[in-house]
């Protein structure tokens, strides 16, 4: 495919600067091929992220459903060692979130993201053979280390396939799948937990560690022969696809290049995200979502304190907490797409919705209201969660790769710090009412409305596109 040479004005810290940028010609195509090109991507890219974003989500997670399954008694974990063994998860998840899209912008994301997480899935195994807090602290940091490259990296893979008009409805198919993961892992930590209990002398919550690390490592080496690489490398298109993958993401306003393009060094593309107020804008506001999302940890202790004394009964009762949500992201996945212009506003209204319900969580203490409104909150941060993700990657398309690579990374590195705080909010001396966590969960709410109704002005205003 050839290609001319175009310069293109980037806004580095309020100065324009031209940059060179070899840009493919335009082919021309039909509606009937893109059609089918994107068919063709989405068969490839959404079912292959979806399960393993399932599984990270699952082996992130599932430290929950061990505490009350035995784990915590069985280690003699007090309720700040279980805090701790939460917050080390993330020190290696944030650090080495942005070093890992630098590579991976470099690579090929189908055999890196599924090497990594072949990885991963072994140390959740290992948790199996835990006998002391001090192995699970250190197996937590490791696991959180080889994570740190997956989800920014499924963020960049989304924003270099999908035109900005297109990115919300997967981001909600991504985010889906740690929705669903919640679900799913109540049900098979329920059934493991009741049902493999001292089998061959290994107890449930061992169990769960296995069987969820086993199936991380089995995906994963499907996954490194369906995962596509980036528009301008991948080998499971034709020539004739990658131009037309290429040409309308330039049509859309994302920017990419050629396989033999030039590329951003890395020193220059971090100091030109650092240099982009939107990106801190965003992680202002990925940071109070995330934060408030903690709750996800603690969902299973919540519903035992709200009442359901059975540990199987308490795992099975967050299900519906999920499935609740799940509905929700889809729908306003859909929506969003409709009204690409407005997404900061749509994020907006549904963390303020979240922020009524918990306030009333702080004000109600009948355990069947609790337990309605928990799972009513749930449905506007994970859908707030997805919306975010593709208002970000949306804006950020107009950067160069090797900067949206770090941009991306930045936002969801730096969000996830909210993780480690969060981890706190709800210590076992405060149940049954959680004062505390949801008080704090509420001020973040606040704040995060009026951040995402900002953004939603001042990009328009920064754009002059009217929308982005």
């Amino acid at each position: 495919m050839s290609s001319k040479p175009s310069f293109d004005a980037v806004d580095i810290d309020g100065k324009d600067v031209t940059t060179h940028v070899e840009r493919p010609e335009v082919p021309s195509w039909t509606p009937e091929e893109e059609k089918k090109l994107v068919r063709k991507i989405d068969l490839f890219l959404l079912p292959t992220i979806w399960l393993m974003y399932l599984l990270s989500y699952m082996d992130r997670t599932n430290i929950g459903n061990a505490k009350i399954a035995g784990m915590a008694d069985d280690l003699q974990l007090s309720s700040n060692e279980y805090s701790i063994a939460l917050v080390v998860f993330f020190v290696g998840y944030v650090v080495f979130e942005p070093p890992s899209n630098m590579i991976l912008v470099r690579t090929r994301p189908s055999l890196y993201l599924p090497a990594i997480m072949v990885v991963w899935g072994a140390l959740t195994c290992c948790m199996a053979a835990i006998h002391d807090f001090s192995h699970l602290v250190i197996l937590r940091v490791f696991v959180g280390v080889l994570e740190s490259g997956f989800a920014p990296g499924i963020l960049l893979i989304i924003s270099s396939w999908y035109k900005r008009e297109e990115q919300s409805k997967r981001f909600a198919v991504y985010i889906s799948a740690a929705i669903l993961s919640g679900a799913f892992g109540g049900l098979l930590a329920g059934a493991i937990t009741g049902g493999l209990d001292g089998a061959h002398g290994i107890a449930g919550w061992r169990w769960l560690f296995i069987i969820e690390g086993a199936a991380t490592i089995g995906w994963a080496i499907v996954a490194a022969f369906i995962l596509l690489d980036f528009p301008q490398t991948s080998k499971r298109l034709t020539d004739r696809e990658r131009e037309i993958a290429i040409a309308r993401l330039q049509e859309g306003g994302v920017v990419t290049r050629s396989a033999d393009g030039p590329k951003i060094g890395k020193g220059q593309s971090f100091i030109m995200a650092l240099s982009d107020w939107r990106v801190w804008g965003f992680i202002l506001g990925y940071m109070v979502i995330v934060g408030s999302s903690t709750l996800s940890y603690f969902y299973p202790t919540l519903v035992h304190g709200l009442g359901y004394t059975s540990t199987v009964q308490a795992q099975y009762m967050t299900v519906p907490i999920y499935a609740v949500a799940f509905v929700c992201t889809a729908i306003t996945g859909i929506f969003a797409d409709q009204i690409p212009q407005h997404r900061g506003l749509v994020i907006a209204a549904w963390l303020a919705f979240s922020l009524v319900t918990s306030i009333l969580v702080c004000c109600i203490y009948n355990f069947t209201a609790r337990y309605v409104l928990l799972v009513l909150m749930a449905a506007g941060l994970w859908a707030s969660n997805a919306i975010s993700l593709s208002f970000a990657g949306a804006t950020f398309g107009a950067l160069q790769p090797e900067v949206r690579a770090i941009a991306l990374a930045l936002v969801n590195a730096m969000g996830n710090l909210a993780q480690i705080y969060g981890a706190y909010l709800f210590p076992s001396e405060d149940a049954p009412k959680y004062l505390m966590g949801f008080g704090v969960i509420s001020g973040m709410l606040g704040l995060g409305v009026v951040v995402y109704i900002v953004m939603h002005v001042l990009t328009r205003r920064k754009e002059g596109l009217g929308w982005i």
